[in-house]
């Protein structure tokens, strides 16, 4: 009993309380009640996605494309499985590189040691050629240790990227939209002075912010390639994340802090708390589930937005693989861009997820799903 308890509290605090009857019908509680819970809740989306494949296979056969006939649901599956294959095959050579890296650079380094135990045993000019070609077979041992090994950016590693970028994107804008929503909640006198620029602001596209945070990338982040911590690329595709995902937060947070219960505010005002005080007991606490209301919409945006912003950018991800694969032209194209549409669509639910979770976490109420 202990265990279904706490899987259902764990479900329900993942957002995943579809799968509650399942859990409850394995302990064997109400197994009536439970299978038609399961045939609602499971049994009908299953059906459903059952019907979409089927009319997907049927009318698969009788689009033509450009590039052929459009993908059967089995052909995209072998693609996606064909992609995380390769993935492995580099990193297997990856690890066959490096290995003969290794060895090619300790023959070096034996070969200069077996002429360096003759060393003594030479002197003048012969000595001289010694020593320049140990030195040499040294410098070819540093070369070959210090070689690193390339190809290109594997599916998986594109998703890694993506990942990086889009959660850069949406720290960014959480570390300026949250502030900003607790100061104009607070203040009607800033709330009025920044609201026009959020209504103007909030509705442009990422492909209008995009040449311009490109240019001053450009202007401003001038530190040489080989020293630089971060690509250019990866800059732009996450400040762009950022403009775009930072208006739902901060609106959200703004309507948050404005709708602290007034009783809790006087209480405030008869304790005498200081401002910092005051946010961190009365208002952050109350305001915190439509504050993660408003980072949960920041997110699937700046998810949304990544796609565009890397295709334009060419930051390696996502964006970039589905704009490469179009440019390719291949009979594997439209199969490889619908493996990268359902990548997306399946890691924006799992984001989603995850932001559910977190908010019933440190929230009293839980969040609609």
């Amino acid at each position: 009993m202990a265990l279904k308890e706490t899987t259902v509290r764990v479900l329900h605090r993942t957002g995943l309380q579809v799968f509650e009857p399942l859990v409850r019908l394995a302990a064997l509680e109400e197994p009536k009640q439970q299978l038609s819970r399961i045939a609602i809740h499971l049994g009908m989306p299953l059906l459903a996605m059952l019907g979409f494949l089927l009319l997907w296979s049927l009318a698969a056969a009788r689009i033509e494309t450009a590039y052929g006939t459009l993908p059967t649901p089995g052909q995209v599956w072998d693609e996606g499985g064909s992609l995380v294959e390769a993935h492995f095959e580099t990193r297997r050579a990856e690890e066959a590189f490096y290995v003969d890296q290794q060895e090619q650079a300790a023959l070096y380094l034996a070969e200069a040691a077996a002429l360096r135990a003759g060393l003594d045993r030479t002197a003048g000019r012969e000595r001289v050629k010694l020593e320049k070609q140990i030195g040499r077979l040294e410098d070819r041992a540093e070369r070959a240790g210090a070689k690193r090994f390339t190809a290109t950016p594997t599916y998986l590693e594109q998703i890694v990227t993506s990942l990086k970028t889009v959660f850069t994107g949406f720290v960014l804008a959480s570390l300026v939209a949250v502030p900003l929503g607790i100061l104009c909640g607070m203040s009607p006198a800033f709330m009025s002075a920044l609201n026009p620029l959020i209504q103007i602001f909030k509705p442009v596209s990422p492909l209008a912010w995009l040449p311009i945070v490109t240019i001053l990338v450009g202007a401003l982040y001038t530190t040489e390639p080989q020293e630089a911590w971060f690509e250019k690329s990866f800059i732009t595709s996450a400040i762009t994340v950022a403009l775009c995902s930072l208006w739902p937060a901060l609106v959200n947070t703004a309507q948050g802090v404005s709708n602290v219960d007034r009783d809790h505010v006087n209480v405030s005002r008869v304790l005498q708390l200081t401002w910092f005080e005051h946010v961190r007991l009365i208002v952050l606490p109350s305001a915190l589930p439509l504050i993660f209301t408003g980072l949960r919409i920041s997110l699937g945006v700046g998810w949304m937005v990544l796609i565009a912003a890397e295709m334009l950018a060419q930051n390696p991800g996502l964006g970039k693989f589905i704009w490469d694969m179009f440019q390719n032209g291949s009979s594997q194209t439209l199969a490889r861009i619908m493996v990268a549409v359902f990548t997306i669509g399946l890691i924006g639910f799992a984001l989603d997820r995850g932001m559910v979770a977190l908010q019933r976490c440190v929230t009293f109420e839980g969040a609609a799903a």
